[in-house]
C-alpha cells in the first residue's frame, strides 16, 4: 500500500476504531500510550470507543481503581496514560514543559520557595492516601501561606503534578477527578533508563498511531528529532515502513492485515468526540484532512477542537449536539458534498455513542 489514501484506515485499525476493541479502558490507554484529555468527558468517550464494553463508565473506573490516571506527561498538555507508565514519561518529555517558567513565575509573582512551600503543603493535605478536590486542595495551599489567586492555583498544581509530585487519579463517583500523591497513587511505576524509554516511546507510538513519522512523533510527545531518532534507531526492526510520496511511515507490521480484516468497517462512517488522538495525534493531518479544511476543526486555531465524521479514514465534517430533550437533534457541517448515506448515518451514530 503506497497512496495516501491509505493512511487513514491504517491508522483507524491501528487505534482500535475499527476491528476488534481492545478488552479494557486500560489497555486502549496503554495501546496508544497516552491520550489527550484536558476534555475529560471526551476523552472518557474517545477510550470507550476503542473497548469493547464501549461503556465510560468503564473508562472512569479504571481512573477510581488506579490503572489509569490524568496527568501532564508531555506538552504540558492533560493527558489519560497507564498509571505505570506516567512517572517515566515525565521524566523523559515532562521536563521539556519546565522550560520558560521563570517568566511565567515572573508574570504570575511567583518564585521557588513559594512552589516548594506549596509541594509541602500538598503533600502534608494527601499524606497517607488522601484525595482532594482542586478546590479543596488550594483552599489547603492558601491556607498555608502561599496565594493561589487567579492563574496561580493553576500553575501550581500543574508544576507540581509536571514535576511527579501530584496527578489526578479517581473520581469518587461524579465528574471531578480528584488530586492524589502521584508515589502513593502509583505503587509499582515502570523503572526505564533513558536508551529504554526512547525505544519504548517510539515503538509505542508508531504501534498505536502508524502509519506516522517522524515528525509527528516529535510534534505528538514534544520531544526532539535527535531523541525520536534515537529512540527509533532501536526499535526499527519490530516495525514496518510504508513509503508514500517519498515520505517514511513508520507502523505496527500488524496493522495492515488488521485493516485488510476491517477493510468495510474502515470504508464506513464514525463519529468521533472533540480532542481525539485520530485527529490530535499527527503533527502533519493532511493524510486525513483536506488543508484547506483544518480551520474547521479548530476553528480560528483556538486550540478548542470539534467532534468529526471520518468517512473512508477522512475527516469530511464536523458534528454537534443541538437543543434538548425532545428538542435534541445533531447538527453537522460537512467541509463538501458528502453521500447521502454518511449524512443519514450520523443521528444515528451519535445516538450510539457511549454515553455511560
Amino acid at each position: 500500500m503506497t497512496s495516501t489514501a491509505d493512511i487513514g484506515p491504517l491508522r483507524l485499525a491501528a487505534q482500535r476504531l475499527v476491528g476488534p476493541p481492545e478488552p479494557t479502558a486500560a489497555d486502549a490507554v496503554r495501546r496508544l500510550l497516552a491520550v489527550q484529555a484536558q476534555d475529560l468527558p471526551g476523552a472518557l468517550t474517545s477510550i470507550a470507543l476503542r473497548t469493547a464494553g464501549a461503556r465510560r463508565d468503564d473508562v472512569a473506573a479504571a481512573l477510581d481503581s488506579g490503572e489509569v490516571v490524568r496527568s501532564w506527561p508531555m506538552r504540558g498538555t492533560l493527558h489519560l496514560v497507564a498509571a505505570d507508565d506516567l512517572p517515566w514519561l515525565l521524566g523523559l518529555v515532562g521536563d521539556r514543559a519546565l522550560a520558560g517558567l521563570g517568566k511565567r513565575w515572573a508574570n504570575l509573582g511567583l518564585d521557588e520557595a513559594q512552589a516548594e512551600r506549596a509541594r509541602e503543603l500538598a503533600v502534608a493535605a494527601l499524606a497517607g492516601g488522601g484525595r482532594a478536590r482542586r478546590s479543596e486542595l488550594l483552599a489547603a495551599i492558601d491556607a498555608g501561606g502561599v496565594d493561589t489567586g487567579g492563574q496561580r492555583g493553576y500553575h501550581l498544581l500543574w508544576y507540581l503534578s509536571q514535576t511527579g509530585t501530584l496527578c489526578l487519579g479517581p473520581t469518587d463517583g461524579d465528574a471531578e477527578q480528584r488530586f492524589v500523591l502521584l508515589d502513593e497513587w502509583i505503587p509499582a511505576p515502570r523503572r526505564l533508563d533513558r536508551d529504554q524509554a526512547l525505544a519504548e516511546l517510539a515503538l509505542r507510538f508508531f504501534a498505536g498511531h502508524g502509519p506516522a513519522t517522524v515528525a509527528d512523533l516529535v510534534r505528538w510527545a514534544g520531544s526532539t528529532a535527535r531523541d525520536v531518532r534515537a529512540g527509533l534507531a532501536a526499535v526499527r526492526d519490530r516495525l514496518a515502513v510504508l513509503a508514500v510520496d517519498g515520505t517514511e511511515y513508520l507502523m505496527d507490521p500488524a496493522t495492515p492485515d488488521r485493516l485488510a480484516a476491517a477493510r468495510a468497517e474502515a470504508e464506513g462512517t464514525l463519529l468521533l468526540p472533540g480532542f481525539d488522538e485520530f485527529v490530535l495525534g499527527y503533527g502533519d493531518r493532511g493524510a486525513v484532512l483536506a488543508p484547506e479544511h483544518a480551520n474547521r476543526i479548530v476553528p480560528g486555531g483556538n486550540g478548542v477542537f470539534r467532534p468529526t465524521v471520518v468517512h473512508a479514514g477522512r475527516i469530511v465534517a464536523t458534528w454537534r449536539w443541538t437543543g434538548r430533550g425532545a428538542n435534541r437533534a445533531v447538527t453537522t457541517e460537512p467541509f463538501t458534498d458528502v453521500p447521502d448515506d454518511v449524512a443519514a448515518a450520523v443521528p444515528r451514530l451519535a445516538a450510539r455513542l457511549p454515553v455511560a
